[in-house]
């Protein structure tokens, strides 16, 4: 099996692996939910395969992703891995809205730490 490669993101010494699992069609947007067992067995599989840098949002779902994430990643993989999640859509009546408003951060990366079941994001954007 090839060996997946680290690299520094950004200017504050984190370090992923150079290929990332963007984990948003598990949960969302293309078809129905997959099976949550076939999609944490694939979580494994990239983890163990090298791919650490994992990437979800609390809108995959909405917040099903997060859930999903955080049952992957018990059992010690938590420390393998480093997990990026998003912020800032909100759905509304029926209307998307963007919120990137300093007063807004807090509530959601709150409410995404519990739904991951973790206690630190590493990227949380």
């Amino acid at each position: 099996m090839a060996k997946v490669g680290r690299m520094k993101l950004g200017s504050q010494g984190l370090e992923v692996s150079a290929q990332g699992l963007g984990c948003m069609g598990m949960s969302a947007f293309y078809g129905p939910p997959k099976a949550e067992e076939e999609m944490i067995k694939l979580i494994h599989h990239a983890v163990n395969s090298g791919v650490t840098f994992l990437d979800t949002s609390d809108v995959y779902g909405p917040h099903t992703n997060e859930i999903l994430l955080g049952k992957a990643l018990k059992g010690g993989r938590r420390g393998k891995v480093e997990l990026a999640t998003k912020f800032g859509v909100r759905f509304a009546d029926g209307k998307t809205d963007l919120d990137g408003d300093p007063a807004y951060v807090r509530a959601p990366c709150e409410a995404s730490l519990k739904r991951l079941d973790i206690d630190c994001i590493d990227l949380y954007y």
